[in-house]
């Protein structure tokens, strides 16, 4: 059996800088066949995609599939997807959402033996002022990466 290596196709880089994340689950999504390709191709984007746990069945809303080219049949780019996780799963998820600030938000979408996933983080919302802290320190590490690369030459 050939084994295809895992493919990134898509990340959510926003998503890290405004949310906290708590902990990250692995989900399948159902797809159409059209839809599976524009992902392959990178048209996809996750900017405003946010999933919710209704009736049982976690569902994905906001992800925008561009529609393929050659594709005969016409999918609303952003309707909402099932996302396939098992049912301890799913009951943990609606634990940890049931908080107050809480949400489930997609990182990243990639292929893994050829069937698309999605890494869904449960997350609380950051303020503005943790947002400013975060800034602070990512360029207080560039600034002394700069002065340790002056010093080694």
């Amino acid at each position: 059996m050939s084994r295809r290596g895992d493919q990134l196709v898509i990340t959510n880089r926003k998503a890290r800088h405004d949310y906290l994340v708590l902990d990250s689950w692995e989900a399948g999504i159902a797809l159409a066949g059209a839809e599976v390709k524009s992902i392959r191709g990178g048209r996809a984007n996750l900017q405003d995609a946010y999933a919710r746990v209704e009736d049982g069945e976690v569902w994905l809303y906001g992800m925008h599939v561009s529609p393929y080219a050659f594709s005969r049949g016409d999918l609303d780019p952003v309707r909402r997807r099932k996302l396939l996780l098992h049912q301890k799963e799913i009951v943990e998820l609606a634990r940890g959402t049931a908080e107050k600030g809480h949400t489930l938000v997609p990182l990243r979408v990639y292929f893994k033996d050829g069937r698309a996933k999605v890494e869904l983080a449960l997350a609380r919302g950051k303020r503005s002022y943790d947002k400013r802290q975060a800034l602070a320190e990512r360029d207080a590490k560039r600034e002394a990466e700069r002065a340790l690369k002056g010093v080694r030459d």
